[in-house]
C-alpha cells in the first residue's frame, strides 16, 4: 500500500511540473515574451530596405521600422538586435529562434498566418511597377507587360502581384527588392514589381536610381505588420505599446521623418 501511495504522490508531482512548464510545441511559444525578456534583447530580422531599414552614409542603421523597433524595445526594457536575413527563409529563422521577429515592411498575407502571428497593422502599402524612365511611354496598362521581362523578390508581395496582375509577363524571381531595381537599371529586366514605400524612396531625381521611375498603374494594396512566432505571448504586449506610440505621437513623428505620414494605419 505504501508503494502505491508513494507512486501516486510521484505521479501527482510530475503532473504539476508538466502543467507549470512553459508550453512550446510545433513552433508555438506561449512563453515567448518571457524568453525575450530573459534574454534582455529582441532579435529583429531585416533586409536592407529604404525607408524601412537601411544604412546612412556613416554606416548607421536607420529607417522607419528601425526607429519604431527601438522605441518598442525601450518600452519593453530590452535591447534591439538587428540581423540581416535571407527573406526566402525568414519563417525558418523565426521558428528556429535565430530571430525573434520579422520587422521589415512585412506584408500581412493569409498564407503567412500558417507560419507566424502578426501584430496590429501599422502602415499601408501597395505594389508598384518600376521601369526605366526613358521607356515609361511604352506602358499604358497591365496588358503592356505581356511578353516583357519582369523581376520581383522571391516569396514577396511583389511576386504575388506579378502572378495575379501581370500573368502574361516573363517573370524571374530575384533575391531582394534592391536587386530587382538593379536588374531594371542594368537593362537585364524591363520592369520590377516592388513595394511602393521602397520605390518612391529609391528612384527618381536625387537617388542612385535617377533613371528609373514608378508607373501609375495600380496593383495590389496591403498592410505592414510585425511577424512573430506562432502563439507568441509577445504579440499582445507589443500591440499595447504600438497603441501607446500612436497615441503619444511617436509613430506620426517617425512617419513624417521618413515621408510615410500618409501611410499610417489610422
Amino acid at each position: 500500500m505504501k508503494k502505491w501511495i508513494s507512486l501516486t504522490i510521484v505521479l501527482a508531482c510530475l503532473l504539476m511540473l508538466y502543467a507549470c512548464a512553459p508550453k512550446e510545441t510545433s513552433g508555438q511559444t506561449d512563453g515567448d515574451l518571457d524568453y525575450v525578456l530573459a534574454n534582455g534583447k529582441l532579435v529583429i530580422g531585416i533586409t536592407e530596405y529604404e525607408p524601412m531599414n537601411y544604412y546612412d552614409e556613416n554606416g548607421k542603421l536607420i529607417g522607419f521600422d528601425t526607429e519604431f523597433a527601438e522605441a518598442v524595445c525601450a518600452k519593453l526594457g530590452v535591447e534591439p538586435e538587428f540581423q540581416i536575413i535571407d527573406w526566402d527563409t525568414k519563417e525558418v529563422e523565426l521558428k528556429g529562434k535565430t530571430i525573434d521577429v520579422i520587422w521589415n515592411g512585412l506584408t500581412v498575407k493569409e498564407d503567412r498566418r500558417e507560419n507566424m502571428d502578426f501584430s496590429d497593422a501599422y502602415l499601408i502599402n501597395e505594389q508598384v511597377i518600376v521601369v526605366r524612365a526613358a521607356d515609361a511611354g511604352n506602358y499604358a496598362d497591365k496588358g503592356s507587360f505581356s511578353g516583357k521581362t519582369l523581376v520581383a523578390e522571391k516569396e514577396s508581395a511583389g511576386e504575388d502581384a506579378v502572378t495575379s496582375d501581370l500573368a502574361g509577363a516573363d517573370y524571374t524571381a530575384v533575391d531582394s527588392q534592391a536587386g530587382a531595381l538593379l536588374e531594371v537599371k542594368a537593362g537585364t529586366a524591363d520592369a520590377a514589381v516592388i513595394d511602393s514605400t521602397m520605390a518612391y524612396a529609391m528612384t527618381g531625381a536625387g537617388t542612385d536610381n535617377a533613371e528609373l521611375t514608378v508607373l501609375d498603374i495600380p496593383l495590389t494594396d496591403e498592410e505592414y505588420a510585425i511577424g512573430f512566432r506562432l502563439g507568441s505571448s509577445a504579440v499582445a504586449q507589443v500591440n499595447e505599446i504600438i497603441a501607446e506610440l500612436a497615441a503619444d505621437g511617436t509613430l506620426a513623428a517617425l512617419a513624417a521623418k521618413y515621408g510615410l505620414e500618409d501611410r499610417l494605419v489610422k
